[in-house]
């Protein structure tokens, strides 16, 4: 694999990351300054497209908690917090580059690169709000100019996020006679602008289902989005580890775990899904889900060295409860961990936003609430049948599980009949592990027990904030470095974490 060093431009205040060969998780800064107009747009593309996927990264860190897939060593549950790390990433080297991108492009009338670049910021830009509501947009790239930037409404950006796909989609689906075309530089598709088109379809799915709970948008708006959007799981948007890089999700628990420090494990709500506690298994021939063992392991002692054999059905497989102290929902010690060589946390596994499954399973729920349907209603159309179990097809097929017993057992095949949203959105739930969408289908349920069986509060623990017992975490806060730099962080915009972001309001 070729080298591809990131070097740092400094353009007035903003600092620009930039690639030069292949490997784009390699930082280098220059002793001086390399100016903007050297740099070629393929240059820059890179970095965007690898900041873009590690600012959800780092955003799950936090929400895959809330959403209860993960906890803290001791299962300890993460508080109020501001996730910085995606705030630098989205305005330090993300946002900065894009603009580039695209006024390159318009200089060579580049238009189906410059839409790449538009997609790119649409989930930027969705990630931002999701993460802290209002936030800096329209004003955002202009440092010489605003100083301070005005703090756009979340409402606001989302209009321009849509406005931004509907452009980009235009752009792909028409002509392009500037001669570019995405090379080696796009990490996602490898140059396939008919992926990239159908990606956007699927990220406008994605973000009409916030515009829904405003009124802003229908279930025929979101299933018109889907039809035009993912055909298979070939178009999953990923990025895959260079030979040379490592999962973060392994370096960061299953190494960490390996070496005696500090380190996070899979919770009782996402275990409990998969091993039959929350939705029993009825045909007497499956135990647990097939996909639990490609994703996490049993070890008899709580050290990483004494693994149980998958094929053990004497032994149940345990999470820990979210905010314990490593108890299980039966009572006893947690015993389940993220497996050395899962289908997440391996080594070299890819890191995912957006999949086919997913957009399978907004199919279904969008006509499963076309026809009817509420979160304590039973009964579906066969089409928002069909979409439910090809969403799970899909991911046993992306995980490598062999799903054909699970999806026989009528836990599972409930039959157009006996479908329920807590069906869909169960499954869902599974095929999302580690993405931060799952936190957004939390709040738009408003925390559901009936959408999401056997959800829970955390426990409370000595040190959680007093002011947050028996309520949700709605948001992030905003970073104490943005608080400081722009005085109307505090006086315009703070909200506090429990306060649900504008979409779910």
């Amino acid at each position: 694999m070729k080298k591809l060093i990131l070097n740092t431009i400094m353009i007035a205040l903003i600092t620009v990351v930039f690639t030069g060969c292949d490997d784009y998780l390699d930082v280098n800064t220059p002793s001086e300054a390399v100016n903007v107009k050297d740099v070629e747009m393929a240059t820059l593309m890179a970095p965007v497209m690898q900041k873009t996927v590690y600012a959800n990264y780092y955003t799950e860190t936090v929400f895959g908690n809330y959403s209860q897939y993960f906890g803290g060593y001791g299962y300890a549950a993460s508080g109020k917090a501001s996730n910085s790390s995606t705030w630098n990433t989205i305005y330090l080297s993300v946002l900065p580059n894009v603009k580039v991108i695209k006024e390159k492009a318009d200089v060579v009338g580049a238009k189906k690169y410059k839409a790449v670049a538009e997609i790119i910021e649409a989930i930027n830009m969705g990630l931002a709000v999701d993460n802290w509501d209002n936030v800096p947009y329209s004003q955002a790239t202009s440092p010489t100019e605003t100083v301070y930037p005005e703090y756009d409404s979340g409402e606001q950006v989302y209009n321009d996020i849509i406005a931004l796909l509907d452009k980009a989609i235009a752009a792909l689906q028409g002509a392009d006679n500037s001669g570019y075309s995405l090379g080696s530089e796009d990490l996602v598709y490898g140059g396939d602008f008919d992926k990239w088109l159908r990606a956007a379809y699927t990220y406008k799915a994605r973000f009409q289902l916030r515009l829904m709970n405003k009124g802003l948008a229908s279930s025929s708006d979101v299933l018109a989005s889907v039809e035009n959007g993912f055909t298979s799981n070939s178009d999953d948007f990923k990025l895959g580890m260079p030979s040379d890089k490592i999962n973060p999700w392994y370096s960061g628990n299953v190494l960490t775990a390996q070496t005696g420090n500090y380190y996070i494990g899979p919770n009782d709500q996402i275990i409990s899904m998969l091993n039959g506690s929350t939705y029993p298994f009825e045909s007497g021939v499956v135990t647990v889900d097939p996909r639990l063992p490609k994703l996490y392991v049993r070890l008899i002692q709580d050290d990483y060295k004494r693994p149980i054999e998958d094929n053990d059905t004497t032994v149940p497989w345990r999470g820990g409860m979210n905010g314990g102290e490593g108890e299980s929902s039966d009572g006893e010690q947690r015993n389940t961990f993220f497996k050395d060589g899962g289908f997440l946390t391996s080594d070299d596994a890819p890191l995912f936003l957006i999949t086919y499954a997913e957009a399978m399973f907004i199919k279904a729920e969008m006509l499963f609430l076309a026809g009817g349907g509420n979160k304590t209603s039973v009964g579906a159309s066969a089409d928002a049948y069909t979409a439910y179990m090809d969403g799970i097809a899909a991911n046993m097929s992306r995980v490598g599980a062999n799903g054909s017993d699970y999806m026989a057992d009528t836990s599972v095949d409930v039959g157009e009949a006996g479908l329920m949203l807590n069906h869909i959105m169960k499954e869902k739930y599974i095929a999302n592990i580690h993405n931060t969408e799952t936190y957004v289908d939390f709040r738009r349920y408003d925390f559901s027990a009936d959408v999401f069986k056997g959800l829970d509060l955390r426990l409370e623990g000595e040190d959680d904030e007093i002011e947050m017992f028996g309520k949700w975490y709605q948001r992030a806060v905003y970073p104490t470095s943005e608080k400081t730099a722009n005085s109307d962080v505090e006086s315009k915009n703070r909200q506090e974490p429990d306060i649900p972001v504008w979409w779910a309001n």
